[in-house]
């Protein structure tokens, strides 16, 4: 199994737009061969006191895949091609890290 953590800091005051574009994205990413997990995290309102705050303009996208080739064809698919032409401009930072379980 791939594990995916991007962390995506949207342009000041832009996360929301970013995130009503992720979720009208995510049934389709669900929808694709090897996809496992596919969701956006943000801040809680209320968090521990040991929280590290990731910030008000951004968020993390946790991602399962079954096999690299999946998260690889995930990568080239027209609703991401798509989805990336929507919020290209709102992105201040982008972030991706592929990890493999221990």
């Amino acid at each position: 199994m791939i594990h995916v953590i991007a962390v995506i800091t949207a342009k000041p005051g832009l996360r929301d737009t970013m995130l009503q574009a992720f979720r009208a994205n995510v049934p389709a990413v669900l929808a694709e061969d090897g996809c496992i997990e596919y969701g956006a995290v943000i801040d809680p309102p209320e968090a521990p006191a040991f929280h590290t705050p990731i910030g008000s303009d951004t968020f993390m996208v946790i991602e399962k895949w079954a096999s690299r080739e999946a998260l690889e064809a995930h990568a080239r698919s027209a609703h991401m091609a798509a989805y990336a032409g929507r919020t290209r401009e709102h992105i201040a930072q982008r972030l991706v890290h592929v990890l493999s379980g221990i």
